[in-house]
């Protein structure tokens, strides 16, 4: 058993009915087999209608969570595609699942600060019932056949969970090697942070197109701004800081997940942060240093809202009740290119600015910063390679989503672009 683990009071001992409950969960396809997992679980019911009264099926599942740290896998990650796959009732119980995993492992104190960050975010830091799917069942308070439905649909897509690359060490490798310490944000600028979201927040729940424009400017603003002023504060010196460049991943969800994909990779871009994605999974690896990654990570999750506002307009200014598949993909990659070239310009802009006021060249620092990230990124994903979609784009949709992209305009409002 690796170091930082134990086994659970009372459910420690392995039983003939624990490697038939093994081979029933991580072998059968239940998900692919709908049909057959309402009569497995209704078996199942029969024969433990207290919903694992054994523990069985908590061992059993805990081990497919342990396997998926070591397959490249991160606690928000393994939630993302049970949510996706398997529902919400199975997604809860995941959750439950990795607490009590984290619990066993000492995550709160061995693990790297964006495990930990995450764990906080799933609410999966407060230990809970050892007894995790019995008490999940008791929580639920569904049925026995269909909590072990759940369970059985849960099994099968931890079970299917690829080999994904490693951003940070799993549990295993927690002793083996200390996990690097992450910097805790300066006051300034957890404040400035603080300001930035207030006025995402705002643009996005606004009713007018006008204010929305105006508050994601400024936000934009102040990410370009902040970034710069990262790089003069860290000394302005022209040697790349490799250990200051971070990773983190984004969970991108269905539909059009290429299409959000390409405005992720814009604001990436724009922000000299660099991206690869699992085509299938929908998750997305980025490599930066912190600030940058902040910034992409806050502007995505804001423009995702605003762009499926600017879209339902786009449908009510054409009279259509629901538009096209291809016209709302079109309109999502014209509104995502458009995008990128203005936070590129504000960007732009943000240096300059601060290059005039401080009296210095910030191009030689700004340039050996980005080839540490690039360097970090070459060392995580070797093989990786580009792709370029080859569908046809409906010129519509596609030529709507820039229009949109202009009104959300994230640029300096005191200077037109050209």
């Amino acid at each position: 058993m690796p170091a930082g683990r134990e086994s659970m009071p009372g459910m420690g001992t392995t039983t003939a009915d624990d490697a038939w409950l093994r081979e029933l969960l991580l072998s059968g396809d239940w998900l692919s087999e709908l049909r057959d997992a309402d009569q497995m679980a209704a078996v199942l019911a029969a024969r433990d209608p207290a919903v694992d009264h054994s523990g069985g099926a908590t061992r059993v599942l805990l081990s497919a969570v342990a396997e998926a740290w070591e397959r490249g896998w991160q606690p928000a990650d393994v939630v993302h595609p049970v949510r996706r796959q398997a529902a919400s009732r199975p997604a809860r119980l995941a959750v439950a699942l990795i607490a009590e995993d984290a619990r066993r492992s000492d995550a709160a104190s061995r693990a790297p600060g964006v495990w930990v960050d995450q764990l906080r975010e799933l609410d999966a830091l407060s230990p809970g019932d050892r007894a995790v799917v019995a008490a999940w069942h008791r929580a639920e308070g569904r049925p026995a056949v269909e909590a072990w439905r759940g369970v059985l649909l849960l099994a099968t897509a931890l079970r299917s969970l690829a080999r994904i690359d490693h951003l940070v060490p799993p549990p295993s490798r927690w002793d083996a090697a200390a996990p690097r310490a992450d910097a805790v944000p300066a006051a300034d600028d957890a404040r400035l942070l603080r300001r930035i979201r207030g006025l995402l927040a705002k643009a996005e729940s606004t009713e007018f197109p006008e204010e929305a424009e105006a508050l994601t400017a400024k936000a934009a603003e102040l990410m370009a701004r902040h970034s710069v002023d990262a790089v003069l504060l860290a000394g302005g010196g022209t040697t790349p800081d490799r250990a200051a460049v971070g990773t983190r991943r984004v969970h991108v969800d269905a539909p059009y997940v290429r299409a959000k994909m390409q405005l992720l990779g814009a604001v990436a871009d724009a922000n000299g942060v660099r991206l690869v994605w699992y085509r299938s999974l929908g998750i997305a690896n980025l490599v930066g240093v912190p600030a940058d990654l902040d910034a992409v990570e806050l502007l995505f999750t804001s423009l995702l809202l605003q762009v499926s506002q600017a879209l339902a307009a786009a449908e009510r200014a054409a009279g259509r009740r629901s538009a096209s598949r291809s016209f709302r993909r079109a309109f999502l990659l014209g509104y995502a290119i458009r995008i990128g070239e203005r936070l590129q310009s504000a960007r732009e802009r943000a240096t300059a600015t601060a290059a005039a006021e401080r009296g210095v060249d910030l191009l030689p620092v700004l340039r050996s910063r980005q080839e540490a990230v690039d360097d970090v990124f070459a060392e995580l994903f070797p093989r990786v390679r580009g792709s370029r979609g080859k569908s046809p784009v409906d010129p519509t949709g596609w030529h709507a989503g820039r229009a949109a992209a202009e009104r959300a305009d994230v640029g300096s409002r005191r200077e037109p672009l050209r």
